[in-house]
């Protein structure tokens, strides 16, 4: 059955106050029913996306009827702040730390080793340090990646507006996951005939300036990129101010006004990193030992009116096929 309705914001999973931790640092525990754990979440930055992560990991915990105590932490958006969380984490009585984002994943692999380090919304952990090979960590880290299919976004550029022969992409210079989607982005428009401009930016503030300076483009496309999707009403705004298709790489970056995207559920990836997590909590698995996972359950959203802010129209086969209107 296809969704229909307004997608709305994520709730997060109430924290559950355990009563004491059990498990042992080294993800060793035979656990079982009635345990109850010490979590610390480091999340580098507050948006749809990353909000959705942690609360899907949190739900995993909820839905298996585990007992949790949580410290949440937010860098936002500072790599500072991420290495002063990790530091105060490897000093605190926790079974176990949930990285979100690659910056703060790797901050929390460099502080913390004596107990295990999941990480989600990490696009290639083995690119950005985090392990020694996907398939095989090797360590005290693992988690699962959120690459996503930037081929067949780009692709929606074309569907959505056949002349396209430009698409503008900024994106955080020190992020290593976007560095990964936009070599992606510019292999994928060899095939498509189109070109990729660019810009970098430093933080979410010097948007606005990276955007006007890539010009005139038929469309834009957002990376998972932290610093860009935090401030992504920027590019909206001047996607509807140029008349240039705006493509999210994620539903949240559609639900505040681009026109489409096929991506990730992030509440689902992040259920998938806190089931990880019970396996080593629970069950005695070693993080070296679990290859980081990916999801393959891709959902297509689009945006009808932003599109029509933006000049385009989304053909009626294609809003037929989607998962998710946002009205």
């Amino acid at each position: 059955m296809r969704l229909r309705t307004v997608t709305t914001a994520i709730v997060a999973v109430g924290s559950i106050l355990a009563v004491s931790a059990c498990s042992g640092g080294d993800g060793s525990g035979d656990g079982g029913e009635g345990d109850s754990f010490k979590i610390g979440i480091s999340q580098l930055v507050q948006h749809p996306a990353l909000d959705a992560s942690s609360a899907g990991f949190k739900k995993a915990f909820d839905d298996a009827g585990v007992d949790v105590e949580w410290d949440e932490q937010n860098a936002q958006g500072e790599q500072a702040n991420a290495t002063s969380i990790a530091q105060n984490f490897a000093n605190e009585d926790l079974d176990l730390v949930l990285a979100v984002a690659t910056p703060a994943a790797q901050a929390a692999a460099q502080a913390i080793t004596n107990i295990p380090v999941l990480f989600t919304a990490v696009t290639d952990a083995q690119e950005a340090g985090l392990v020694d090979t996907n398939d095989s960590p090797g360590g005290n880290v693992t988690g699962t990646s959120d690459l996503n299919p930037v081929a067949e976004q780009l692709q929606l550029v074309k569907d959505l507006k056949s002349d396209a022969k430009t698409v503008g992409i900024v994106y955080s210079s020190g992020e290593v996951n976007s560095q990964v989607q936009v070599d992606l982005a510019k292999e994928a428009a060899k095939d498509l005939g189109v070109e990729i401009k660019e810009a970098t930016i430093a933080n979410s503030g010097e948007l606005a300036q990276a955007v006007d300076s890539l010009g005139k483009v038929d469309a834009y496309y957002v990376p998972t990129d932290n610093n860009v999707v935090s401030a992504v009403s920027t590019m909206v705004q001047a996607a509807e101010k140029n008349k240039a298709l705006l493509v999210g790489s994620e539903a949240g970056q559609v639900e505040q006004g681009a026109a489409i995207t096929r991506g990730i559920d992030y509440t689902k990836l992040g259920e998938q990193t806190g089931q990880m997590a019970l396996k080593i909590l629970q069950d005695g698995q070693k993080p070296a030992e679990l290859p980081v996972e990916t999801s393959s359950d891709l959902e297509l959203v689009v945006n009808p009116k932003a599109a029509e802010a933006q000049g385009v129209e989304i053909p009626q086969d294609i809003i037929d096929e989607a998962d998710n209107v946002i009205e």
